[in-house]
């Protein structure tokens, strides 16, 4: 990944400043923050006093006010069990956590210097549904990485399948002038690269298909951000785990929370009806 280089080294901001912006959005009226980094993980090992990310995101949570918080990103490699707990205990975290594999086969991921294998990555996301039984987990998936086999790119099929995602960034490998992977044998065939892709793609849409599914009759907080312009006069937003609604109901309720209930799923795409 040609990003590290580019961003150089991770630096983390104060609890302090951070928790000072937070409050001035809320008391703004923003009703939805997220919290980023190249790998939220490693916040605070460079802060004196040490903080962790568990510890900061267990404090923002506490800050007054109607809003809910997100995240991104986790490196599967050093997730701890804090931060998975710490979502579980804070009711303003959404249950929604972005865990990306890049591949579900343990060889590439070792190609990729990811130090966690295949087997590592599943217990990791077994651990987070047992701990939070309605989360939303999605990921970045990358196909084509130099050297990868057709048995390679199937466990990663097969993990996508158990892993579950409720969505996934699916995207083909480039070579990067500066990665490791660029000088690395056996770089993958466009055409092949093309047709994997195309298989992946697939393979998602029917599990978030399955996923939709299993909603329909429930009722979700959604956060209403607008009017969905491919429907006439229909309103969208998302719920705690990411997934997108139309609905119908007034402009007046846009950056508010309302109840949902789902009535019919198509894919990745979820229709309901506002509740009291």
């Amino acid at each position: 990944c040609i990003v590290p280089y580019v961003r150089g080294r991770e630096r983390s901001r104060k609890a302090d400043d951070v928790l000072k912006e937070v409050r001035k959005l809320v008391a703004d009226g923003y009703k939805e923050i997220t919290l980023l980094g190249q790998n939220v993980n490693s916040y605070g090992k460079d802060l004196e006093p040490k903080v962790t990310f568990a510890q900061l995101l267990t404090q923002v949570a506490a800050v007054p006010g109607d809003f809910r918080l997100r995240f991104m990103t986790s490196h599967p490699k050093d997730l701890s069990d804090d931060v998975i707990d710490a979502v579980a205990a804070n009711d303003k975290v959404c249950n929604n956590i972005h865990l990306p594999v890049q591949s579900g086969s343990t060889e590439i991921l070792r190609r990729m210097n990811r130090h966690y294998t295949r087997e590592q990555y599943l217990a990791l996301v077994e651990k987070i549904r047992a701990k939070i039984p309605d989360v939303g987990i999605t990921t970045d998936i990358m196909v084509g990485f130099p050297g990868e086999t057709e048995q390679d790119f199937l466990d990663t099929l097969d993990l996508v399948r158990k892993a579950k995602y409720s969505s996934a960034f699916c995207f083909v490998y480039s070579r990067r002038k500066g990665t490791p992977a660029y000088s690395m044998d056996n770089q993958i065939p466009y055409a092949e690269k093309k047709s994997r892709i195309t298989r992946l793609l697939a393979c998602q849409n029917e599990v978030t298909k399955e996923i939709s599914q299993t909603m329909v009759g429930k009722t979700y907080v959604v956060l209403v951000e607008g009017a969905n312009d491919h429907y006439k006069d229909t309103m969208c937003g998302r719920t705690e785990s990411g997934r997108l609604v139309n609905f119908k109901c007034g402009s007046d309720l846009v950056g508010q929370f309302v109840k949902v209930k789902i009535d019919r799923a198509a894919s990745a795409t979820l229709w309901g009806t506002v509740v009291e």
